[in-house]
């Protein structure tokens, strides 16, 4: 019964400054507000779509009620997979937003690529293809 009761998983990320997660998420990456909380005239909670993937953020609060200090980096050590029909097609928009991503390479029969949010959090699109294994996308391009 449990099994059949979850409907899906959505990452929470804390992060230092919402004021600068937001730009990059929604301008930078594409992705769009579904719910948000708003205090004081500023975001404080937010959940982020993009397609059919979710996740949320929130700026932790560094002094007071429910304050936070990481013990190190905020997103080191997380990596979140999103899984697409085409993460090249992620690849050129976020470039050309300004957003530099890693090249992408095909690992494990996927196209990879991925970019590190301002807090460190590791981004990675991925989509199936035939590409041999290792193949960058740079090795594709006629050379000029």
């Amino acid at each position: 019964m449990t099994e059949a009761n979850v409907q899906s998983v959505v990452p929470f990320l804390n992060v230092s400054d919402m004021e600068r997660s937001l730009p990059y998420y929604l301008e930078g990456l594409g992705f769009s507000i579904k719910h948000q909380w708003v205090a004081d005239g500023k975001v404080r909670w937010c959940w982020l779509v993009m397609g059919g993937a979710a996740l949320m953020l929130q700026e932790f609060r560094t002094e007071g009620e429910n304050s936070w200090a990481p013990s190190g980096k905020v997103g080191e050590g997380v990596s979140l997979y999103f899984i697409c029909t085409d993460a090249l097609e992620i690849y050129q928009a976020a470039l050309s937003r300004g957003i530099q991503f890693s090249e992408p390479e095909v690992s494990n029969g996927m196209w990879v690529t991925g970019v590190n949010d301002p807090d460190g959090y590791r981004l990675c699109f991925e989509s199936p293809t035939d590409t041999p294994e290792d193949t960058r996308l740079s090795e594709l391009k006629a050379p000029e």
